[in-house]
Order: structure tokens, then C-alpha cells, then sequence
């Protein structure tokens, strides 16, 4: 396979793009540059919401499409391409197996806000930087919007502590530990694989033209649909197994090391 033939790169925001201090690098976007002028396309694929993606890539927002909540929604600007939110009846469902896991703090993501009637100081400190359009509330009957996500965060290790509880949903849920702290739970076609083959299906391009990075579970579905894809040193045992490349971590520079690669290969096949 030759790197010259990509034509579509998505990767993962934190633990992936993002640096352990969520930060973007200033090579990226230098890269970023030359990218769109050999007609690249590049897609931040995240279990953050659209706000939260935008606020890390705001300088090149226009040229973006944007893989949010997971998968959940696509937008190309203003358009969206993709909306899977959570049927009501189930949500209801969800939130109260939620309520009787111990523990278990729960965010409701939408497209515009997150939700949460959660009282821990810890969760509330990362929402500012995951969810920073966040609003507390006492029910979810309180939600009126579209609800793409239940990220269920837990103090010491969702893996762990969370996950046995609702892995038995898997049959009708997206069920996936996103990060250490979170198990996300999602509609079944919420998922950023289904996204990608939805790109891929737009714009006419292969998986032999796509080029993917990850480091956690959730990024799973959508490193099987490229044969560029790309785990990073730092990734989850399963996304190692899944990936077909390795690459060095977040705060390595992982994402730009092959993205510099793919530039060089690019130039190299206009001589």
C-alpha cells in the first residue's frame, strides 16, 4: 500500500491528537496546512462533544468535519451529516440501571450542552474541560434536547468498576470504556466506524485511502475501516491488537510523525 494514495485522515482528539496537557501541537496545524493543499481530508473523530472539539481546532474549523459524541453526530459546518441520539424510552432505561450502580456519575451529552445531576467535586473539575457547556440538573426530565451520549464516569477506573455493570447492553447500546474514568453508552449505529464508512461512502474513498489513529476502545470500530490505521504507543492492549500500524504516543508528537511521512509522500509523487 502506498501512503500517496490516502486521501482521507481522521484521528481521535485526547490521548491521540491532544497532548497529556489537551493541547493541539503547532506542527499539526503547520501539517494541517499542507494536508488541504494536496486535497486532504481530515477528520477529528472524539467522544467529545461538538463544542468541545471546535474549541481545540477553532482556527481551522471551516475546513473540518467533525466526528462528535463518538460518532454520535457528524457536522460539516453548520450542515449535519449524522444524528444517532438515544431513543427517550431507552435513555430512561439507561439512567436508572445508572442510578443503582454505586459510584456511577452519570453526563448527558447533547449537541449544544451536557448534563449532570452529579455532586462530585472530581467530575465537575473535568467537565471543564471535557464538557465546559455543562448545567446541573436534579432529573433528566429536565432534558429537552436530542441526547447522543451517557458518559458514566467513575473516581478510579471505569474498566474496572463500571463497565462489568453495563456490558451486558451491548446487544442494543454502543457499550464503551472511552478513558480510564468513563464508559460511554451510546445508540447502536452511534459509533465513529459507522461515521467514517459514511465519509468513506461521500466522498468515494477506500479504506486503502484512509489513514486512522486511536489509543482507547471507542476507537475501535473505526481503525478497522482503514488499512492505514494507527494505535498509539499509549493506546489500550485492544487497540494495539486492532490496529495494523504502531506509532509513538501523544506527547511524542505520534499523530504528526506519520502525518509528516504522508506529507513527504505525497511531494515525493508529484516528481
Amino acid at each position: 500500500m502506498n501512503l500517496a494514495n490516502v486521501k482521507l485522515v481522521v484521528s481521535d482528539m485526547d490521548g491521540t491528537l491532544l497532548n497529556s496537557k489537551h493541547e493541539v501541537s503547532s506542527l499539526f496545524f503547520e501539517l494541517f496546512e499542507k494536508m488541504k493543499q494536496h486535497g486532504i481530508l481530515f477528520v477529528p473523530a472524539s467522544g467529545r462533544p461538538l463544542y468541545g472539539i471546535l474549541d481545540k481546532l477553532a482556527s481551522i474549523k471551516d475546513d473540518l468535519i467533525i466526528v462528535a459524541e463518538n460518532g454520535g453526530l457528524v457536522v460539516q459546518q453548520d450542515e449535519v451529516l449524522l444524528s444517532t441520539p438515544i431513543n427517550n424510552q431507552d435513555l430512561k432505561q439507561i439512567n436508572t440501571l445508572i442510578t443503582s450502580v454505586n459510584e456511577a456519575e452519570v453526563v448527558f451529552c447533547t449537541k449544544e450542552k451536557a448534563f449532570t445531576a452529579s455532586k462530585s467535586e472530581k467530575l465537575l473539575t473535568l467537565l471543564a474541560e471535557y464538557y465546559a457547556n455543562f448545567q446541573l440538573i436534579d432529573s433528566i426530565e429536565e432534558i429537552s434536547e436530542p441526547v447522543y451520549k451517557t458518559a458514566i464516569y467513575h473516581e478510579v477506573s471505569s474498566e474496572k468498576y463500571l463497565y462489568p455493570h453495563f456490558q451486558h447492553l451491548e446487544n442494543n447500546y454502543k457499550v464503551k470504556v472511552s478513558a480510564n474514568h468513563w464508559v460511554d453508552i451510546s445508540a447502536n449505529n452511534a459509533n465513529k466506524g459507522y461515521a467514517v464508512e459514511l465519509l468513506q461512502k461521500n466522498f468515494n474513498i477506500s479504506p486503502e485511502e484512509t489513514m486512522i489513529f486511536g489509543d482507547y476502545n471507542n476507537d475501535i470500530e473505526m481503525l478497522k475501516t482503514a488499512h492505514f490505521s494507527y494505535a498509539m504507543e499509549n493506546a489500550h492492549p485492544l487497540v494495539k491488537e486492532t490496529a495494523n500500524f504502531s506509532t509513538k504516543s501523544n506527547n511524542h508528537f505520534g499523530v504528526e510523525s506519520i502525518l509528516s511521512l504522508l506529507i513527504e509522500a505525497k511531494e515525493a509523487s508529484r516528481l
